[in-house]
């Protein structure tokens, strides 16, 4: 359950959090169309507090919203500094930030016409997405039935809220059959990403991840990318089969909720030696470092409070 805060940013103003509430008319619930984005603040080891990459999640989210045809009425540098406000006036040293545009009421109908296009911003503490240990141990993953969306069906690209319902379904149903999360295959059959993250694997040293066609271009997979060639790892944007996937030594999901989670099991099958491999755990330690402040390679990653 999200923990309550005090405040959130809501068209402008800072508003008391049991009075966050729209209109059971609201065109985005009828209809699906709005954009998001999921941002983390990490307390850094001198004490200070920093969003991970806010530039390149404010880009994405004008981006998203370009490509679903919404005109977000703030500028990026007005919602990049109400981000950080809503963590300041909550208190916050660390924890998520969830910016959200979305039609509002007005009309009726699949055409939205000139119903305000509304903003929200929230923020709460989140500690590890997949759960307790995960990070650490791994998860087990579950090839889903549901496929990932095609290219020209809905647009991969964009954090458009109408797509998460094909992800909703693939984790509901990993769920229930025990698993921790589903791994969805493009409409080709080839692996393409789990219900919120990007998947890498590791085969013979090399770092193999699913090219930019139907997933979304997730933040943290370009980080890992950007740290994997810093320390010269192999590797290879390339489409990948299941049964790579079972064969590979090393599996793991990388996006802003999960961080850089292994993944120890897929469809029953033990990858590796089931738990964390070589290359992973380094990837970790380094974007850790990283996030914390620790490790100054890639300082501009980070926008202090």
């Amino acid at each position: 359950m999200v923990q309550k805060v005090e405040k959130i940013w809501m068209d402008g103003k800072f508003i008391p959090w049991d009075e966050a509430k729209v209109h059971v008319l609201t065109h985005t619930l009828h209809y699906g169309l709005a954009v998001f984005e999921g941002l983390r603040c990490y307390l850094c080891q001198d004490g200070k507090s920093a969003v991970f990459r806010l530039k390149e999640h404010v880009d994405r989210l004008f981006d998203s919203a370009q490509i679903g045809d919404l005109k977000i009425p703030y500028s990026k540098r007005e919602v990049s500094e109400a981000c950080k406000e809503t963590l300041k006036v909550n208190g916050l040293r660390e924890g998520y930030i969830r910016p959200i545009a979305f039609i509002g009421e007005g009309v009726m109908g699949v055409y939205p016409g000139d119903n305000p296009i509304r903003l929200a911003i929230i923020t709460w503490s989140w500690g590890a997405y997949l759960g307790e240990g995960a990070i650490e141990k791994g998860i087990r993953a579950k090839v889903s039935s549901y496929t990932r969306h095609h290219v020209n069906v809905m647009m991969t690209k964009a954090k458009i809220s109408g797509n998460y319902v094909n992800s909703v379904l693939a984790k509901r149903e990993a769920l229930k059959l025990g698993y921790d999360e589903a791994i969805m295959l493009d409409t080709e059959g080839y692996v393409s990403e789990a219900s919120g993250e990007n998947i890498f694997i590791v085969k013979n040293g090399i770092l193999k991840t699913t090219p930019l066609t139907s997933i979304l271009s997730g933040i943290t997979r370009d980080s890992v990318i950007q740290i994997a060639r810093s320390r010269k790892v192999p590797l290879i944007e390339e489409k990948f089969t299941r049964d790579e996937l079972y064969t590979a030594q090393e599996a793991f999901f990388t996006g802003t909720a999960a961080e850089i989670t292994p993944v120890r099991e897929v469809d029953d099958r033990q990858i590796g030696d089931g738990k964390p491999g070589p290359i992973t755990k380094e990837l970790q330690a380094i974007f850790f470092d990283i996030v914390k402040g620790k490790n100054l390679e890639f300082k501009e990653w980070l926008d202090y409070l």
